[in-house]
């Protein structure tokens, strides 16, 4: 744990505790697509997912995987002045192939120069054992992080977005991911429609209990062409306020494991595809404003946490 300039635990400082230097995630698009779009497990997807995979807007992805990475570098070190780079593999399921197909473009990836590692997005139902059993290999080759989109821990919210597999589908993908030793992030929606605060709030107490390395918490985000802006625009669904997130985040965040380091706290869909809220779209504002609360209230991650809330499951 370490609290060097925020009162969380952040990715950013992680990084340059390992690296040394400044590290800077690229996002590439490697083609692939996800069973809850192809026919496996339904061609809907989720309703919050665009055309191009939930989170993916700006990849180009008319270029291959190695100059992708390029041409972000190229941006990252221009706007961030990074020296280092991790692949990010982040469009739909990026485990949703066969394993010869992995390893060349994560090999890929890998061989650019100045790249120091691989962070791996995909569902909790796409990490059959051949899967995971390669991405314990290349764990013990570089800096590996596993994300997993578990969104809720409610079932019944899982099925309200078309997630076509439930929370059971999720502990057991952490759980076996873990025993092969490989960092997980799970991916955390606040303000899925029909959850309360107290049930978003047991979402902190649960990954505490899985005893996940990291979280990525989103903002439930209305964007263009999805089926959760259909339902927005008929009125079936609000989207939270500012200042409400920002207070759920630090209430959140208070609960959940100090050691549980923070990869993201809110996140933007883009000026052109964001339907609601436009608030978001200033995401600066939003992080300064999660700062200034936690300072106004004397917190930090972890306060409420007790080492007795990460049992053995």
């Amino acid at each position: 744990m370490s609290f060097t300039q925020k009162p969380y635990n952040t990715f950013s400082e992680e990084l340059k505790r390992v690296f040394g230097c400044k590290v800077q995630r690229i996002s590439v698009d490697a083609g692939f697509t996800c069973p809850n779009r192809d026919g496996t497990l339904d061609f809907a997807g989720c309703i919050f997912c665009g055309g191009h995979g939930s989170g993916s807007y700006g990849i180009r992805r008319d270029l291959t995987v190695s100059a992708q990475l390029e041409d972000g570098k190229e941006v990252m070190r221009r706007k961030y002045r990074a020296d280092k780079f991790i692949a990010y593999f982040q469009a739909y399921s990026n485990t949703y192939a066969p394993v010869g197909r992995l390893r060349e473009l994560f090999s890929e990836a890998l061989a650019v120069p100045d790249t120091v590692g691989l962070i791996v997005a995909t569902r909790p139902d796409c990490l059959q054992d051949e899967i995971l059993d390669y991405l314990q290999e290349l764990d013990g080759q570089t800096y590996l992080w596993l994300e997993l989109g578990m969104q809720s821990i409610h079932d019944r919210s899982l099925a309200l977005i078309n997630r076509c597999h439930d929370h059971v589908c999720s502990v057991n993908a952490v759980q076996r991911a873990k025993s092969r030793g490989i960092r997980v992030c799970a991916h955390i929606i606040l303000g899925l429609p029909g959850e309360t605060r107290d049930e978003m709030l047991a979402m902190a107490d649960e990954l505490n209990r899985l005893g996940v390395a990291g979280v990525k918490l989103h903002l439930l985000h209305v964007m263009k062409n999805t089926k959760l802006a259909e339902m927005y625009c008929r009125g079936e669904v609000t989207v939270m306020g500012r200042d409400e997130y920002a207070g759920l985040v630090c209430d959140f965040l208070e609960r959940l494991d100090p050691d549980i380091l923070i990869h993201r706290l809110t996140g933007d869909g883009g000026h052109d595809n964001l339907v609601a809220p436009l608030w978001s779209l200033k995401k600066f504002e939003i992080l300064n404003l999660i700062d200034a609360e936690m300072e106004r209230r004397r917190t930090r991650q972890g306060i409420f946490f007790k080492k007795t809330d990460k049992a053995p499951i």
